[in-house]
């Protein structure tokens, strides 16, 4: 059902972050900090994949991006709703079911055999496309798939997140720069002020969470 309310932003980041606290979708380990692909330390992770296998609160996120989406790109904005390999394919389903829309997915690089494709499903030239993801960190991958959809003749001007880490301030920039606006429920930031104000990590592990996300690139385990 397509949403037609659009709640305060800042009470959708709060309600969001208290959901991925709430399944515990959020480690905070400054102990045994977790290594990123790109090789950063980290005290942070968060499983956005666990979302799928908790029906109520998967329902209630899909209907706060849906009605961000919308709001922002407004209700005739899109054509087909395409979903990040791998992460991203279930929640861009239930954001293409509330939008009555077509599904689509991105393959994070060509299979290999048969048509070699990296789109799965039907995507076609002039199609709007907005890529849906789990969440964004600094927005790389997010552009190899933009580069796939545009590559069929589609449009990609729109991403759509649960949670972005909002901690590397070029991320947005550099998805502008490639004409890509990304659209987010909450951030690192929100999920700590949440944990601060319920108290669900002791303060010496909030407090080393936080003076990683002043500075993650400077952050490092005592």
């Amino acid at each position: 059902m397509l949403p037609t309310t659009f709640p305060d932003r800042s009470q959708v980041a709060r309600m969001t972050a208290r959901m991925l606290l709430d399944i515990r979708a959020v480690h905070f380990r400054p102990d045994e900090p977790f290594t990123f692909a790109s090789g950063l330390r980290a005290p942070t992770y968060i499983d956005c994949r666990k979302l799928i296998s908790h029906p109520r609160i998967r329902a209630a996120l899909m209907d706060f991006l849906t009605a961000r989406v919308l709001e922002d790109a407004g209700f005739e904005a899109f054509d087909n709703v395409a979903g990040g390999e791998t992460a991203g394919i279930p929640f861009a389903a239930l954001v293409a079911e509330r939008l009555s829309l077509p599904m689509s997915y991105v393959r994070k690089k060509p299979k290999g055999y048969g048509r070699n494709a990296r789109i799965e499903g039907e995507m076609t030239p002039g199609q709007r496309v907005l890529l849906v993801e789990d969440l964004t960190t600094d927005g790389g991958s997010k552009l190899s798939f933009v580069d796939a959809i545009r590559d069929t003749g589609a449009e990609c001007a729109h991403t759509a997140v649960i949670f972005h880490y909002g901690i590397f301030p070029d991320t947005e920039p550099k998805l502008a720069a490639h004409g890509v606006r990304l659209h987010a429920l909450c951030t690192w930031a929100d999920v700590l002020a949440e944990a601060r104000r319920a108290g669900d990590f002791d303060a010496p592990t909030l407090d080393a969470v936080a003076d990683f996300l002043r500075a993650p690139h400077d952050w490092a385990p005592a």
